[in-house]
């Protein structure tokens, strides 16, 4: 068994090696995918890699979709700044003998621009938008060590001209019951634009990304940490790990739960000049009534403002 977790991981570890050595640029395309996904992930400040029993693993560990022990199904909005709105929808269920599938979809709604000519006369407006669908399978490879794969259609819209792409996911989860430990790694967005805005190819926001999640002994806390964005380049060795999330969610009641998270790569992209506040920081709620449970989320960015998510999810 053991063997078999170690060689498992080394493939992940390998796999990304390989992505690693080819460069990426600095400036990708469709962006709209890093963004967090559902309010409860949001609060906990995206680390999510190692998260079970919840559908919307789809969009950050396809392997977690393994841990489904019924049907679930999973609806939120997203309130950005200015008038940019997003929301995404997600489903996953196990079929018997098969494995675990789940579908989803993420949208952003970027609004209404005013357009003008070359010396600024108003000319009419135009719009812009982004668009993902998402489909994932996870399986058993041993008792406890999951893997998954998923693979996404992309679209985007801005002012007339299109864009429109395919990308993959891979992740694997091994879950240490006895120790209430949890460990994963996850590849996304490996893939490459089918057709340009206006013939520049550009790269897609790969992301490896490792974390772990413990729930420490005697306490009704479930902790997690990620490691976001190894597969990119860093002056320095340990450079590559200042992307890092702490989250963590307490169960308050039977149907009350509280989370917490922590950014360390938006705290400090975030930071004006000596100025520190709350940026990076994030927080958030989820109450279950009835069969239904409901999350708000809430993502300080300092003096930029806050970002607002509100999700419902329910057993099927």
């Amino acid at each position: 068994m053991h063997r078999l977790v170690i060689a498992a991981c080394l493939t992940v570890l390998l796999l990304a090696a390989g992505i690693t050595a080819s460069a990426q640029s600095s400036n990708t395309v469709y962006d709209f995918l890093r963004n967090d996904v559902g309010a409860r992930a949001a609060a906990m400040a995206g680390s999510f890699v190692t998260v079970t029993d919840d559908p919307n693993a789809l969009f950050y560990n396809p392997a977690s979709l393994g841990t489904l022990q019924s049907a679930k199904g999973s609806v939120g909005f997203f309130k950005h700044l200015l008038d940019i709105n997003a929301g995404y929808i997600s489903y996953g269920q196990s079929f018997e003998d098969i494995g675990e599938f789940a579908a989803g979809a993420i949208y952003t709604n970027y609004g209404s621009f005013t357009e003008t000519d070359a010396v600024g006369n108003t000319i009419g407006s135009f719009t812009a938008s982004d668009l993902a669908i998402d489909l994932g399978y996870a399986n058993t490879l041993d008792q406890n060590l999951y893997y998954g794969v998923g693979v996404k259609v992309i679209y985007s819209s801005i002012a007339g001209y299109t864009s429109s792409g395919l990308a993959g996911d891979f992740g694997l989860l091994y879950v240490m019951p006895d120790n209430k430990m949890t460990i994963g790694a996850s590849i996304r967005n490996a893939g490459r634009q089918l057709s340009t805005y206006l013939g520049t190819r550009e790269d897609l926001p790969l992301d490896f990304t490792v974390g772990g999640s413990i729930v420490p002994k005697g306490l009704p806390l479930l902790l997690n940490v990620g490691f976001h964005k190894l597969n990119e380049s860093a002056d320095k060795f340990w450079d590559r790990f200042a992307p890092f999330t702490v989250g963590g969610e307490f169960t308050a009641s039977k149907a009350v739960f509280l989370r917490f998270g922590y950014d360390n790569e938006a705290r400090k992209d975030l930071r004006v000049g000596t100025t520190t506040g709350l940026e990076g920081f994030s927080g958030g709620i989820g109450i279950i009534v009835s069969d239904y449970r409901f999350d708000y989320s809430l993502s300080a960015l300092g003096v930029i403002g806050n970002l607002h998510r509100i999700s419902v999810s329910s057993n099927f």
